[in-house]
């Protein structure tokens, strides 16, 4: 039931007028098998951040049963969180689970609750779980490494940026690319190798993360891209946005014919990111 990003809602549109009460949320998030309903109990105990939910979860985070303790981690993650409230309280259980929890659920829970409890504390025991057999518990220790620059987090989000699973390879490489501002040589040659990637989003995150930090290596692959018939070709909205975004981060005047041709086969301007790109490439020339 683990939602690394913002909540949806589901059955209650506006969390701050739910009726229920804190304990019968909870029930819901423990009993409920729609997730998105689940979810929606949990967000509005998120939003008010109540001391009796906090012990709640307290008691849950060492029930014998995983669902219990899943449930524990993902209210804990966010409890309180606009506010600053529970801090200190919830990293502490949510590290304590995570050095005695065996069940790859409970512990991707746990991973994405601490990915919202940002405290370099996490660090170490989060990299521990790189070589995880569990493709969830990886992608939430990404999820949990986003904006730290210490060594030991970007070396592990090196590695997580060439892992087996693509869901893992694309949010580490983001977080190199993007998320991150530290530019070295090793997270260069990470972002260079995902330029081949089979995925296409991956691919156009490494783009970016390369033109961010103005590598000349992103030119080619980006003029080959841009093609019309290559740029067609990409299945993902996203891959497309980040190709242009890109193009106009590095603003190499060699781009410009790449993307004229763009605009004049009708691509990519529904974003007005593609005009950005010819304004600041063109600029170059």
């Amino acid at each position: 039931m683990t939602e690394p990003f913002d909540n949806q809602p589901g059955q209650f549109k506006n969390w701050g007028t739910d009726p229920r009460s804190n304990e019968e949320l909870l029930r819901a998030a423990l009993t409920e098998p729609d997730d998105d309903l689940a979810w929606d109990a949990i967000a509005v105990l998120h939003l008010r951040g109540s001391p009796d939910t906090f012990e709640a979860a307290r008691v849950l985070s060492t029930s014998a049963d995983s669902h219990e303790r899943q449930v524990a981690a993902d209210i804990l993650g966010q409890l309180g969180l606009k506010e600053g409230r529970f801090q200190e309280e919830a990293v502490v259980i949510l590290l304590g689970m995570l050095q005695q929890e065996q069940d790859p659920d409970v512990l991707s829970a746990v991973t994405v609750a601490l990915s919202h409890r940002h405290d370099p504390r996490i660090i170490a025991p989060l990299v521990a779980f790189k070589h995880h057999p569990d493709e969830r518990v990886r992608f939430g220790l990404a999820l949990g490494l986003s904006g730290y620059e210490e060594e030991l987090a970007v070396q592990a989000l090196i590695e997580l940026s060439a892992d087996p699973d693509v869901d893992v390879r694309d949010w580490a490489t983001f977080e190199l690319g993007d998320i991150l501002d530290l530019d070295t040589p090793a997270i260069r040659q990470a972002l260079v190798a995902r330029l081949e990637d089979q995925d296409e989003i991956t691919r156009s995150e490494a783009a970016f993360g390369l033109a961010k930090r103005r590598d000349q290596r992103v030119v080619e692959p980006l003029l080959l891209a841009l093609e019309v018939s290559a740029y067609r070709s990409l299945q993902e909205i996203r891959a497309r946005d980040r190709l242009l975004e890109a193009a106009a981060e590095i603003g190499d005047p060699r781009l410009y014919s790449a993307l004229k041709r763009l605009q004049e086969a009708g691509e990519g301007e529904a974003s007005g990111i593609l005009l950005e790109a010819l304004d600041r490439t063109r600029s170059g020339l």
